[in-house]
């Protein structure tokens, strides 16, 4: 559970915030005024009973008959995230990955400005991407408190990792969006959320090998498998 100013609310719940804001504003951007609870369940990939059960976390909105008001509630929600102040972000590790999150145009819109960029590599530091200076990572201790660095996207390398996330600790930083390839050991009150790219694709190939047992079990002894996955029958039937 998570402590959203008086209210407690499951992880799980805040994990799926997001996704309704951006649904939220998508529909602000439509111009559209109010919302049903299936209407924006189906826009958020989940379903309106889940829905409705994370917003109860959250409060009592929307008018029976009428739906909720999106601007109302896509206002509420960004509070709860805590976007009503700007939170300062700097990338640790500015290779070919750090270099594409830096041109991530969205950060702005959601609240987050770049500040920094750092990277170890000499042919990298000195460099320029999304129109900041990639600066060497032994200055990251005076950087991160000059500019009062709330966030880091860390995108080391797996061995780089651990070392550089307990400077960035150590400087007051509680928040890790990590990218690296290990499993990163900080103290409890540190939030790290990680992305690990090749694991999510792991899990994709276990679901398309699950999915393929699955088709070839439901062939016949002389059945074939059609294009669609549908089992055609066996030759001597047709």
């Amino acid at each position: 559970m998570i402590e959203i100013g008086e209210v407690t609310v499951p992880a799980a719940t805040v994990a799926r915030l997001p996704y309704y804001l951006r649904a939220l504003r998508d529909l602000t951007r439509e111009g559209v005024a109010t919302t049903s609870s299936s209407e924006l369940a189906e826009r958020s990939g989940v379903g309106p009973a889940q829905l409705r059960k994370d917003l109860s976390y959250l409060g009592s909105f929307g008018t029976r008959g009428v739906g909720y008001d999106v601007d109302s509630l896509s206002s509420y929600i960004a509070a709860a995230l805590g976007l009503g102040s700007e939170h300062r972000l700097a990338i640790v590790g500015v290779g070919n990955l750090g270099h594409a999150l830096a041109n991530y145009s969205g950060y702005a819109a959601r609240g987050f400005q770049l500040v920094a960029l750092l990277d170890a590599d000499p042919a990298v530091v000195g460099r320029t991407a999304a129109g900041l200076p990639v600066e060497h990572v032994d200055d990251l201790e005076s950087i991160l408190a000059d500019r009062d660095v709330s966030m880091v996207i860390l995108a080391t390398p797996g061995s780089a990792a651990q070392p550089v996330a307990e400077r960035i600790v150590a400087c007051g930083v509680r928040e890790i969006l990590s990218f690296s390839p290990v499993a990163l050991q900080l103290p409890d009150d540190v939030v790290v959320r990680s992305v690990d790219v090749a694991g999510e694709l792991q899990i994709l190939a276990f679901h398309a090998a699950a999915r393929n047992a699955q088709q070839a079990q439901r062939v016949g002894a002389d059945g074939v498998a059609a294009p669609d996955g549908v089992v055609a029958p066996p030759a001597s039937a047709r």
